[in-house]
């Protein structure tokens, strides 16, 4: 009686949730975690939707609610997701001395021992939907296992349907042969699933200690396979493997653990360990077993994930984050987790696509520009170690300095107009420009004009600006001159780099392109060097920047090409970053560098007289948090390692687009950017165009 009253209930839960999508997903976004009257209020929420819905007809319920723009999240501000999480889990040595109290121990297997590289377990069959060549097929195959389960209900009076039952379904609807398609998705299964680092090390204690250790699953996968799956994965010497799919009873309605209750009779005490709060936890101590439940690393990460990204991609983002940040083994600091969550896809996408596009355009060799080529080259490096590659010194403000006598109003713009009512001094705003010798000059001088005297010590501002701009104007023989020796050491620095190449690519962080723009300008146009060099930034300017349509020729010529958006492309987030609101500098500090700051060239003056003229490299100090800047690479490292080591036998997950690249960092824009805003007090970056 009690096993027909929980068929009867699976049955009706199957009516009420699985039915339609939307009303799935209102249902779980209310139920999932809650306990108590939360609950019993979910329960009573899920009722009022199928009333609305049936007989209200209020059929939009059914339909999932389309995702917003941004997606607010309440991320963790004071200290980092795993930190956070890791304090209210039990450390590996509390689990290994709490469960070795017991005489057996059981464990559950998928989102326990085992991890996929997915937030979702569906998500393997869109891998097997390519590999079957059929569309459609993620969908196919969980609506198939659903009616099989059916099927089998009818026929034996339960739902624990066997792997071949669905695929004898499969077969029968769509004309894929059975063998094969069992054959392919236990091959995926293979491919992508690995021991979950964190009870890897609570099983081999307790195997260590002569512990009796069986194993309890709801699943149709065949009990040789499974016990197959778990040796490739370190968990061997296992006393009993039991699947509910054998025996027709399940976890979930408490007949699998009365059947081991049966064959352990006379052993002792038994406990069980597993993820889900029903199956592993609440059923478990219903029928005679104690539970430790080891928190489900999707499930608690849910609140803080990014949903508005394309099928795959997402999932394996999602999955490759939770997992890593949520097992338990250890947690990371803010900055690290900066990198891993929202650096991580981004610098492998960028990477992917500086890769995809020198190929297809013939570019022999890349230049990765200094300070934000640093973790791009690591990594870049690390995925293909076959390129020809360099990092090289550049900066806006060499660029801008080289270019003033080919571009004057860019070189004014910047160095004036971009410090106006900045709270700068004028001797400053000439120092940064290295012309401290038109200090001196610059007491003596007055536009003649408006009989207006400037003082070094004087702030710059509205009122004084074109006074100053005057100035430099009638001196500007000289400062082309003050230029020269690093105009000269550039060209004998880059006349190095690219001796024998015919295209390279510059690539940057963004945003107008300045820095790959000036450095082709330099290179085909002043040094005369036969070498055409392309642009490849990670974003453009915006429509909210004062100058949203500078790169635009650029562009449509190819001259620049643009990762993450451009006004062709990923136009939503082009229209959403912002630069007012500092969303350039968060990016930027994505790609922040422990390296110093490249301030210059110029000629060893040992070596001048001699005809040598070896160059030398001026580096300004070091910015703050240099430590915090090497977590976030290390975050961004690993995650690439992470993604590379899941997915590297299926080339076409490197397919990341900008608009999934940048899809993290929107989660990250929540609640006016007061994540972001925590994160860079850390570093108090100064805002300049160096």
């Amino acid at each position: 009686m009690k096993a027909g009253s929980v068929s009867v209930r699976t049955k009706l839960y199957h009516f009420l949730v699985n039915r339609h999508n939307g009303i799935r997903e209102r249902y779980h976004q209310m139920h999932d975690g809650t306990s108590g009257i939360k609950k019993v209020l979910s329960w009573v929420y899920l009722l009022w939707l199928n009333f609305c819905y049936y007989f209200l007809f209020l059929r939009f319920l059914g339909k999932t609610r389309p995702v917003k723009f941004l997606e607010e999240k309440n991320l963790p501000l004071e200290i980092s997701e795993s930190e956070m999480h890791t304090k209210k889990l039990k450390r590996i040595e509390e689990y290994v001395e709490l469960l070795s109290r017991y005489d057996v121990i059981s464990f559950d297997i998928f989102d326990t021992l085992l991890f996929r590289p997915f937030s979702e377990p569906e998500d393997l069959f869109y891998f097997l939907s390519l590999k079957l060549g059929m569309l459609d097929f993620q969908r196919i195959r969980k609506e198939q296992e659903i009616l099989a389960r059916q099927d089998c209900y009818k026929q034996k009076g339960h739902y624990e349907v066997t792997f071949q039952e669905i695929w004898n379904r499969i077969e029968r609807e769509t004309g894929k042969s059975a063998e094969e398609g069992m054959q392919m998705e236990q091959e995926l299964e293979q491919q992508f699933c690995y021991a979950n680092p964190f009870m890897k090390e609570v099983f081999q204690a307790l195997q260590k200690q002569g512990k009796e250790i069986i194993i309890i699953s709801d699943m149709y996968l065949p009990k040789a396979f499974l016990q197959k799956l778990l040796e490739q994965n370190g968990f061997t010497c296992i006393k009993r493997l039991y699947v509910s799919c054998e025996y027709g009873v399940s976890k979930y309605d408490g007949g699998l653990y009365r059947k081991i209750k049966e064959d352990f009779e006379n052993t002792g005490s038994i406990v069980h360990v597993g993820d889900n709060e029903y199956s592993d936890g609440r059923q478990a101590k219903n029928n005679g077993f104690n539970s430790v439940l080891y928190p489900n690393v999707n499930q608690m990460a849910l609140s803080y994930r990014s949903y508005d990204l394309s099928p795959m991609i997402g999932g394996a983002y999602r999955g490759i984050v939770d997992n890593h940040l949520y097992q338990g083994l250890r947690s990371y600091s803010l900055e690290y987790e900066y990198g891993f969550i929202y650096g991580g896809l981004f610098v492998l996408g960028y990477c992917h696509f500086i890769y995809e596009y020198c190929r297809d355009n013939q570019i022999t060799k890349i230049l990765f520009l200094s300070r934000d080529g640093d973790i791009l080259k690591q990594v870049y490096d690390k995925l293909y170690p076959e390129a020809n590659t360099e990092y090289v010194y550049w900066s806006r403000s060499i660029a801008t300095k080289l270019m003033a006598e080919h571009d004057r109003y860019d070189y004014i713009r910047r160095f004036l107009y971009q410090k106006v009512n900045k709270n700068i001094s004028i001797n400053k705003i000439l120092s940064s420009m290295e012309l401290d010798f038109l200090q001196e000059k610059l007491m003596n001088w007055h536009d003649n004009s408006k009989n207006s005297l400037l003082s070094g010590t004087d702030l710059l501002t509205d009122k004084n600006v074109e006074i100053l701009k005057q100035f430099l104007l009638s001196h500007f023989d000289a400062i082309i001159d003050a230029y020269h020796e690093q105009n000269e050491a550039a060209k004998c620095y880059y006349s190095k780099i690219l001796d024998g190449e015919k295209k390279a690519a510059a690539v940057d962080i963004g945003w107008a392109g300045s820095g790959a723009i000036s450095l082709s300008y330099l290179v085909e146009r002043v040094w005369k060097l036969p070498c055409e060099i392309t642009g490849l930034i990670a974003g453009t300017n915006t429509i909210n920047s004062p100058e949203p349509y500078a790169s635009e020729s650029f562009l449509q010529a190819g001259k620049l090409s643009a990762y993450l958006f451009s006004q062709a492309d990923n136009r939503d987030v082009m229209k959403n970053h912002d630069c007012n609101i500092d969303d350039n500098i968060y990016w930027e500090l994505l790609l922040a560098s422990p390296t110093k700051s490249f301030i210059g060239f110029a000629f060893d003056k040992d070596t001048w007289d001699s005809g040598k003229k070896e160059i030398q490299f001026r580096f300004g100090n070091e910015e703050p948090n240099q430590k915090g800047m090497k977590e976030i690479q290390k975050g961004i490292l690993d995650f690439v390692e992470e993604y590379e080591n899941h997915f590297k036998a299926f080339p076409y997950m490197m397919n990341i687009s900008g608009r999934d690249a940048y899809a993290p960092m929107l989660v990250a824009f929540s609640h006016n950017r007061r994540f972001l805003k925590v994160l860079r007090k850390r570093f108090s970056p100064v805002i300049d165009i160096g």
